[in-house]
């Protein structure tokens, strides 16, 4: 497993995002990685702003000043509280896309706030993060509590697709000395089609156990071939809908972070990030790590 070099951690100035920069510098500290503080002044703002000023840039440069100033300051105090070395990159532009170019030259993991609480959280994760888990190549960690440790145990989400197997090697990357829980929520084929076809309750209790015999054997295959020791993983075999056994196992356990794939045995990305990604973002409780793998 290669260690994490470089994280980026993107911030713009809210609470959220100073929760998202403190547990980026955390990491920093625990892996030794390089940690780069980045802000954006939207160009669009920057634009309007001109229209309304004319040909006058003081107040443009002076709002770039207080903004490389809040960067600063943001950074000088990380590097105090985590005893790590923050570089500061403050750039103009789309944001998105000024973050994104930034992550793909020099970050190995990008970190982002969750905006927002409860229902209001779905509407506004939508304008930032699942923006950028369609865009990015770069695992992203989504972080929704103020930190204060390490990640203790990380519910890593597993479906046996080829990515699977990543997944769990950036669990490892991002929390290093976290207990594991690898998860498979499965479900009987055509069980409720089993059921109106009248075929009795003992045989479909058969197929389940079946279903759990196997994934709990493929859970197994997956933790040896990752260098998994016995006290470094728990199995998690469940039945039901895949987010909402997350959720739910997410609590059981008392995990602080969740790890996802991006893309799953669904050739739709859209379609996965729809019905499991964004619904872990949106009802659980911890912070979401999202594997960007884009081949086996």
């Amino acid at each position: 497993m290669n260690p994490l070099n470089a994280v980026l951690a993107a911030t713009d100035f809210s609470v959220p995002s100073r929760h998202a920069a403190d547990r980026a510098a955390r990491l920093a500290h625990e892996t030794g990685a390089q940690l780069t503080l980045m802000h954006v002044v939207s160009g669009r703002k920057l634009d309007e702003l001109r229209q309304w000023l004319g040909g006058s840039h003081t107040a443009e440069l002076q709002l770039l000043n207080d903004a490389e100033e809040r960067l600063q300051s943001l950074a000088d105090e990380l590097a105090k509280a985590r005893h790590v070395t923050v570089r500061t990159q403050l750039s103009t532009g789309p944001v998105l896309d000024e973050i994104i170019l930034q992550a793909q030259a020099h970050a190995e993991l990008l970190v982002l706030g969750a905006r927002g609480a409860g229902f209001l959280r779905r509407l506004l994760l939508g304008t930032t993060s699942e923006r950028l888990l369609r865009r990015s190549t770069r695992p992203l960690l989504v972080v929704k509590q103020a930190p204060h440790e390490a990640y203790r145990r990380a519910l890593v989400a597993l479906d046996f697709s080829p990515w699977s197997a990543h997944a769990i090697e950036t669990a490892q990357r991002v929390a290093p000395h976290a207990r594991l829980v690898l998860l498979n929520a499965f479900e009987v084929p055509f069980e409720g089609n089993l059921q109106l076809a009248g075929v009795d309750t003992l045989t479909i209790e058969h197929y389940r156990q079946h279903a759990r015999a196997s994934a709990t054997q493929q859970l197994d295959r997956l933790a040896h071939q990752a260098g998994l020791r016995p006290d470094q993983w728990d199995a998690c075999v469940v039945q039901g809908d895949a987010w909402q056994c997350i959720v739910e196992q997410e609590q059981q356990h008392d995990c602080d972070l969740v790890v996802i794939g991006k893309h799953g045995q669904s050739a739709a990305e859209e379609l996965l990030l729809g019905s499991v990604t964004k619904s872990v973002l949106a009802e659980g409780s911890s912070d979401v790590l999202v594997s960007m793998a884009r081949e086996a």
